[in-house]
């Protein structure tokens, strides 16, 4: 599906790391290429033509991401990536508005960018972080949020998709719960943006953050979106040119208007301009076409994965393109070296998601992330050196 568009693809390598980095389309490449080829400028300090250009192509990208999650323009805030905008989230909105005993609501199957400021965040100001169990199958669902809520509850922070178990979790029903009992709800949508239609009005999210480089988009640059009442309230963490109206020698200044404020220096430029035609780029293919079709690359997967009993399968249920999966008594780093070999490209580790140790059986994983892009061929490929598996060691030693 549109294997074409993608340089890299035109080898032998069949890639399927899509959770870390996803490959980048002719397309995306050409835009930033021009960008500095034809018109490389700042952005809202000249007057000359080739400004103005860049100008127009950068802030119209605001437009491009409200109507792709479905939000307005102005609450739209271009970052480095999902970690920097869950940064800006803790430490400049919620640093402000929780206090000590304020208890948060994590899971264990969290990517380290949406646990370790929370950490943070409780050593200063002491706030509590608890962990929803997850369900026998390593999901976390709606019914052990509800239970864990008390009077105490002020946030509940999760992604979307989760990166390793790979489960979609229901974030509308829990958004309009928060919304419901005052709870402040944000999405870690790394893995979900990318892959599935988000819905950041209907979905009652108060935070939404992602990457550009996980949906075909350049490294180095990202969203958070927030709900406008909420960013005024929210404290800028980066102060610098670009963001204030006017500052003193009286140490009285002003800050822009939102999002402004929360972007400070020179922003990413080329990045941002690479992160819009990305999204369109997908729009144009179908944000449930894509969906539909890594489910249905999942599927084969795991049909095929069912004979061979030395292959043991951590997520079989999870709605998403993730496949977690072990070769029985193979460390995980190994698998992945193995698969090099046929030129097979996929995760292994713990993934950022270290505590999730606690309740898996095992400390590391092979991840499959699927995209797009990816073919049925590429799937017979990893089936056929899983097959293989057994003269492993000759090739990883």
């Amino acid at each position: 599906m549109n294997r074409e568009d993608f340089p890299m693809l035109m080898g032998d390598m069949v890639y399927f790391d899509n959770g870390a980095t996803t490959l980048k389309p002719k397309r995306v490449i050409e835009k930033m290429n021009q960008y500095y080829l034809e018109h490389t400028s700042n952005i809202h300090r000249g007057d000359y033509d080739a400004a103005m250009k860049t100008n127009e192509l950068y802030d119209h990208v605001r437009e491009i991401v409200a109507d792709f999650i479905h939000c307005d323009s102005s609450e739209v805030i271009y970052t480095s990536g999902a970690t920097m905008s869950i940064n800006m989230v803790v430490f400049g909105y919620m640093r402000n508005q929780l206090k000590k005993g304020d208890e948060v609501l994590l899971n264990k199957a969290e990517h380290a960018s949406n646990i370790l400021p929370w950490m943070k965040l409780a050593q200063e100001i002491g706030i509590v972080i608890r962990y929803v169990p997850l369900s026998p199958e390593y999901e976390l669902t709606f019914d052990n949020i509800e239970k864990c809520v008390t009077s105490k509850t002020k946030v509940i922070s999760l992604a979307h998709v989760s990166n390793v178990i790979g489960d979609v979790r229901d974030v509308s029903r829990i958004g309009k719960y928060c919304h419901e009992h005052h709870i402040l709800f944000h999405v870690d949508g790394a893995q979900s943006v990318p892959h599935m239609k988000v819905d950041f009005q209907n979905s009652y999210m108060d935070f939404l953050s992602f990457s550009g480089h996980k949906m075909c988009g350049p490294t180095g640059v990202g969203v958070l979106v927030g709900r406008k009442e909420l960013l005024e309230e929210m404290e800028p963490i980066f102060y610098g040119g670009g963001m204030n109206s006017i500052f003193e020698d009286d140490n009285s200044y002003e800050w822009k208007s939102i999002p402004t404020r929360f972007e400070a220096g020179t922003p990413p430029i080329a990045e941002v301009i690479g992160l819009g035609e990305a999204i369109q780029y997908l729009m144009e293919i179908g944000m449930d076409s894509i969906h539909e079709r890594e489910k249905q690359l999942k599927n084969y997967l795991l049909s095929n994965l069912s004979d061979m009993p030395n292959i043991i399968v951590y997520n079989q249920k999870s709605d998403s393109g993730i496949l977690a999966f072990n070769i029985d008594g193979v460390f995980a780093q190994d698998t992945s070296v193995y698969l090099n070999h046929y030129h097979i490209c996929v995760r292994a580790g713990n993934h950022c998601a270290k505590l999730l140790k606690d309740i898996l059986p095992v400390k590391n994983t092979v991840r499959i992330s699927l995209y797009f892009y990816n073919s049925q061929e590429d799937v017979d490929q990893l089936i056929e050196a899983l097959r293989n598996s057994k003269d492993l060691f000759k090739i990883v030693l």
